[in-house]
């Protein structure tokens, strides 16, 4: 059994910090906890990592090769992962990453759903609904006639979807949620119970539990001169690296009506907007 250090959430990942540990991100196909396990999997003499820490393919392989074991410390000193005799001293590759902020998890899911090649359907996909892609659907889920389904998409138990609308890229739809008219959701995360009813826009974003959009809500996550986006984390402006963010938005959001978020924004836990409102800079 791996052991895991680091898992308190750093500040820089508010507002998820709706969660006691990290670990416990929903990722899809379980949590984060389980998502870096199986990442690891291929390392037989791991002991111990940093739940913090996102290792690339490549660095892997290096790994597996280490037959009596290694010691895997970032500049500084600080173990990242370590495993039998830990004789042979390494350094993280350019293509890993540490997990510091909200866009690193849409980062993770966009590595790891390509992977997922054939559909599984528990739920019922009623007449009239497309699938182009690879679509994993829990039980007691629903796809009504209308919905249109590209990339790869992972949407848990008791969710309804439809009618009318499209889910694209590498998207995670938690349990309890609801999808409905006119809504598109592309690359992003949707934790548990989180509601879209009408004529909505979810892009890039990630939204944890409780949250209800009104209708018209949109979050933008383009800006017009292509640039990078830029975030606030922990009170300093960040270069996202990504071309395309959304919003983060904690537990127990609710926005009014015809809101509008600018890309790149914050919403913390509990915050409401109001009919009409365009956020403009981070609340909460």
């Amino acid at each position: 059994m791996i052991a895991f250090s680091d898992m308190s959430v750093p500040s820089s990942l508010a507002p998820l910090d709706c969660m006691e540990s990290m670990l416990q991100f929903e990722m899809g196909t379980g949590t984060l906890e389980t998502t870096i396990r199986e990442r690891w999997k291929t390392v037989p003499a791991v002991e111990e990592v940093s739940a913090s820490f996102w290792p690339s393919c490549e660095l892997l392989q290096t790994l597996a090769e280490c037959g009596k074991g290694f010691l895997l410390a970032a500049p500084g000193g600080r173990t990242l992962a370590a495993g039998g005799d830990r004789s042979r001293a390494m350094s993280p590759d350019e293509d890993s990453f540490f997990i510091r902020y909200p866009w690193d998890l849409l980062r993770i899911q966009e590595e790891i759903y390509p992977g997922f090649f054939e559909s599984s359907l528990l739920g019922t996909v009623r007449e009239g609904a497309v699938i182009d892609g690879v679509v994993l659907l829990g039980e007691g889920s629903v796809l009504l006639p209308g919905v249109f389904i590209e990339g790869v998409s992972v949407i848990g138990r008791n969710c309804r979807l439809g009618p009318n609308c499209y889910l694209r890229g590498n998207t995670f739809i938690g349990d309890n949620c609801h999808i409905g008219q006119a809504v598109e959701v592309k690359n992003s995360i949707l934790m548990h119970h989180v509601a879209a009813g009408h004529l909505s826009y979810i892009g890039d974003s990630i939204v944890c539990p409780d949250t209800n959009f009104g209708a018209g809500t949109i979050i933008s996550n383009f800006r017009h001169d292509g640039k990078n986006h830029r975030a606030f984390a922990d009170g300093i402006l960040t270069d996202t690296g990504r071309r395309k963010f959304g919003a983060v938005i904690g537990r127990g959001v609710h926005t009014g009506i015809h809101t509008a978020v600018y890309p790149g924004r914050r919403i913390g836990s509990g915050a409401s907007t109001l009919p009409g409102e365009v956020v403009r800079g981070n609340i909460g």
